[in-house]
């Protein structure tokens, strides 16, 4: 220790480590850890430690796993997560880091990378890794020749552009001169399927790549066991409903339900911005019609993946029926010796492709489209189901152990049927006292800022409006000083006015300093949240460029597009930027946390 240094007291020194620590989450701080061990191992007894700042050395870089992470939905996150408590496990050092947490100049030293990446909407990375994609396809992107890599993409066949970040990513990779050690990885929504192998095969060349000491402790498995204390998604909690009610009006053509779970006793807790995981069971109506297409019997028991279960309950329970993807299609063109669904399945019908995922269900293609399955080949060719997540429209520190979820009921007609969507359809029909089977997704993405002297805009039409409930509230009751503006669309005032009397008091008490509204049908020409946002856009600027925080929920197909559109134009027009430059700028205020999307 250097003479002029003082020595410090035990209790110093533990509080020094806790200021150290405070804020790091717990992926940093496992990594953190395990890489302190492993230095102290390393170095003799009294030996400096080279400074607060010192650079990794070479050789440590050489012996470190880097896991960066992609996520808008949280999979990814959780996915890369695991991989790195198991590769702390087994003795490997090991950091796991959000994308946009990490600093692109150290890819030139990286040695061993993994990178789990999400696809969202049409082809888009997650929000959370667009500056790296961006970085990485640029011309200020090293030479890699030293790293060794493997890619794992996320994504959703339903979509044309499956897994397409990922892909990119991987090849970019390995343009620039990266060693790709295995295939690539593509995950549905069925992650584990997957991800799983995936995993296992990522940890065995890691040990092998980084020669690491036998394993410290039994590896964690993808899927936590029963014995696990905390509900997760493998193991949600039965949350009671305490209130379903419909919020839009009897002359809407739109049903959208206010819903109140109960989380007592269940030690949940959740930040405004936090999604609920749902895990829906079919309509038996929906069920019925599947069975009666296909001609089988509900009642036949099938085994699959280790499990024997009736053939109706592997189809209300743990199968998609409102959504079918590419691979289950590829196999049903085949049975049915479609060659319209094989033309559908070239690279050229891309668009025709997503038409026919976005208007048919499972029952209309199997109408359509006949072809004998027995049960058996239809529970292994059909996708599981998958919980969906619901932005969180309360508060907790308001409203306790409850929390609150605003869902639009997806319900039509097509071919003179009803057509549902499965979770809304779900959660429309739980009565008060049944349980809804939850778990809480944290997206540290879409938060508060820190400072609540800071302003807020909050863009959220339709039921994009219900994370902006939980914001309002949060503020309010935390005493926040920043002013919280909100712009809300929908069809109609009188029948769609999503919350319209709690908007109202907010004003009213100061709580919500600024409302503008866009009630797109309600006069002859059609008025959307992003003509309101140019109306405004010499105020909005001002808000942006005096410290403002920026946020959108909504639709990731149109809305999200047509507001970033709207938002490039008013940085550029008052901001006195070209184009480019606008775009830029916005990007610097997603780097900064300033510009966050909850898009879906």
């Amino acid at each position: 220790m250097n003479a002029a240094t003082p020595s410090l007291l035990p209790e110093d020194k533990q509080q020094l480590a806790a200021r150290l620590v405070e804020g790091l989450e717990a992926p940093a701080l496992q990594w953190l850890s395990g890489y302190l061990a492993g230095l102290a191992a390393q170095r003799p007894a009294g030996r400096a430690t080279g400074g607060e700042h010192a650079p990794l050395k070479s050789a440590d870089v050489q012996q470190r796993l880097t896991v960066l992470y992609g996520s808008q939905t949280g999979n990814a996150r959780r996915v890369a997560e695991d991989l790195g408590k198991r590769a702390e496990a087994a003795g490997l050092a090991v950091r796991v880091l959000r994308a946009d947490g990490y600093a692109t100049r150290e890819l030139k030293n990286e040695r061993l990378l993994y990178v789990v990446i999400s696809t969202q909407g049409d082809g888009e990375p997650p929000d959370d890794a667009r500056a790296l994609v961006e970085f990485l396809a640029g011309a200020r992107a090293p030479k890699l020749d030293q790293l060794r890599y493997a890619v794992l993409g996320l994504g959703d066949s339903s979509y044309p552009q499956f897994c397409v970040t990922g892909r990119q990513l991987d090849e970019r990779l390995a343009a620039l001169g990266a060693q790709r050690l295995f295939a690539r990885g593509e995950a549905d929504v069925d992650v584990e399927t997957v991800a799983t192998p995936w995993l296992d095969q990522a940890l065995r060349l890691a040990r092998e790549q980084l020669k690491a000491q036998p394993p410290l402790a039994t590896v964690t498995p993808l899927r936590p066991t029963r014995a696990a204390a905390a509900w997760t998604r493998e193991q949600p909690f039965a949350a009671p409903v305490l209130l379903n009610q419909r919020i839009t009006s009897r002359g809407s053509d739109r049903d959208v339900r206010h819903i109140e779970l109960s989380l007592e006793g269940s030690g949940l807790h959740y930040a405004p911005g936090d999604a609920l995981g749902v895990w829906p069971v079919q309509s038996p109506a929906l069920v019925e019609a599947v069975l009666a297409t296909l001609k089988l019997d509900g009642d036949a028991p099938v085994r699959h993946a280790g499990e024997e279960l009736p053939l109706r309950r592997w189809l209300a329970e743990r199968r998609e029926l409102t959504r079918f993807a590419r691979p289950f299609l590829a196999a049903h063109a085949e049975r049915a010796g479609s060659a319209e669904l094989q033309a559908l399945l070239q690279p050229a019908a891309r668009d025709a492709l997503g038409r026919l995922f976005d208007e048919l269900q499972l029952v209309d293609l199997l109408r359509r489209h006949p072809a004998a399955w027995d049960a058996g080949a239809l529970v292994a060719a059909l996708r599981p189901l998958a919980p969906r997540l619901y932005s969180i429209a309360s508060s907790q520190s308001v409203v306790g152990e409850e929390v609150h979820l605003t869902v639009a009921h997806v319900d039509y007609e097509h071919a003179g049927e009803r057509r549902w969507g499965a979770a809304s359809r779900y959660l429309a029909g739980r009565a008060e006292g049944e349980a809804v089977p939850v778990f809480v997704e944290a997206n540290e993405r879409f938060r508060l800022p820190a400072d609540g002297g800071r302003d807020i805009v909050m863009i959220g039409p339709g039921t994009g409006v219900a994370p902006f409930r939980a914001f309002v509230q949060e503020r309010a009751e935390s005493g926040a000083a920043g002013r919280n503006w909100l712009l809300f669309g929908n069809p109609h005032f009188h029948s769609d006015f999503l919350y319209q009397v709690e908007w109202q008091q907010a004003l009213k008490r100061g709580q919500l300093h600024r409302l503008d509204l866009a009630f797109s049908r309600d006069q002859e020409h059609k008025v959307y949240v992003q003509q309101r946002l140019r109306e405004q856009g010499r105020e909005l600027y001002a808000w942006l460029d005096g410290g403002a925080h920026l946020y959108v929920c909504g639709d990731a197909g149109r809305m999200a597009k047509d507001v970033h559109r709207a938002l490039v134009e008013i940085v550029a027009e008052h901001g006195g930027r070209s184009a480019a430059d606008a775009e830029d700028w916005l990007g610097q205020l997603i780097q900064q946390g300033r510009y966050a999307r909850d898009v879906y």
